[in-house]
């Protein structure tokens, strides 16, 4: 199975203003199953290294500061 070679947003975004990665926060990556965020060394905050989401939403729901976004497809709602 190939590996994203690139940063991808889609569907959790994480709003950089809010994001406190650089801090020390890692919340959204530890309770995330799938292990699909991680955070970016160079900017400071969490991002979706690989588009396997389940939408299950604990990063989103778990977050501090409110940063990450889960945006769950129409047909899934």
């Amino acid at each position: 199975m190939p590996l994203a070679n690139t940063l991808t947003s889609v569907p959790v975004t994480v709003d950089q203003e809010k994001c406190i990665a650089d801090k020390g926060c890692t919340v959204c990556v530890d309770v995330c199953p799938l292990d699909v965020l991680a955070i970016n060394a160079e900017a400071g905050t969490a991002y979706m290294k690989y588009d396997e989401c389940w939408y299950c939403m604990p990063c989103e729901a778990d977050c501090p500061t409110g940063a990450v976004n889960v945006s769950i497809p129409y047909l899934l709602r």
